[in-house]
This record gives structure tokens, sequence and C-alpha cells, in this order.
């Protein structure tokens, strides 16, 4: 019996960091400086918070070559929507299931270009950075 407590223990503790992590490549400089192109992040799934990184499906609006991106959120389901979007998007409350996201780098495009991000389209919040690996990436992001 202990043998296979040795063989199922490691094995469920897999399967429960495949379902929570995920590793995630960065490309291009939206995020600069938090993120450089090439940096390789630890992404723990789960939901938006207001400040932090966020990791979340590309709007198909925008037509790159990644399916994921990463920009921080700045304002979530019925906060005030901050001054540099309220012209665009004529809200004066971010709406239910909906995010505000921005780039670090000033000149990212963000939601004051393609507008709101379904929280369903959240992959989740980076918690580390990881060395830079060798090889294809997982997953790649802008």
């Amino acid at each position: 019996m202990v043998w296979l407590a040795l063989v199922l223990l490691p094995a469920a503790a897999a399967v429960w960091a495949r379902a929570r992590l995920r590793v995630v490549e960065v490309r291009g400089a939206s995020m600069s400086p938090t993120y450089a192109d090439g940096d390789r992040l630890l992404v723990r799934r789960g939901p938006a918070r207001t400040g932090r990184p966020v990791v979340f499906r590309r709007p198909d609006r925008l037509g790159a070559d990644v399916d994921w991106l990463v920009k921080r959120a700045v304002a979530t389901a019925g906060q005030p929507v901050p001054p540099p979007f309220a012209g665009t998007l004529g809200d004066r409350v971010v709406p239910a299931g909906r995010l505000l996201v921005r780039g670090d780098n000033p000149v990212s495009v963000d939601s004051r270009h393609f507008g709101y991000v379904a929280e369903a389209d959240v992959l989740g919040t980076p918690i580390r950075r990881l060395s830079i690996g060798v090889g294809e990436p997982r997953r790649a992001l802008r």
C-alpha cells in the first residue's frame, strides 16, 4: 500500500499543478519595465485584481499572432472607470463581468484601444518571473 501512495501522491500533485498553473512567455515591450521581451512567467489561474498584472485571451479585433496578452488590471466590475478611459468608453463604472487593462509601457495597446476585457477571458495572474527557457514557448504574450 505504501508504494501505491508513493505513486499516486506525485501524480495527484502534478494534476493539481497543471490545473492551477501555467508557464507563459512575454513577447514585446507593452509591460516594460515590469516584464521584458522573453521573460517567462508562472501564472496562477484565477480572477483579476485591481493593480495586478493579468493574462487574458487576446481580443479578436487585434489580429495579432499571439493568443494571450499580459497587462495590468486598472479597474474591475463595479469600480469607477478611470479618467484615461472615461472619454472613450462612456461608462461611469465598469460593467459586470468586465475589466479594464493597461500596459505599463505608455505606448501599449490596451483597453484605451480595444475596450473592456471579459472576465471569462482571464487566464490568471503572474505570480513569479522564471528564468528564460530554451525552446518553443507554451503560450506567447504581448
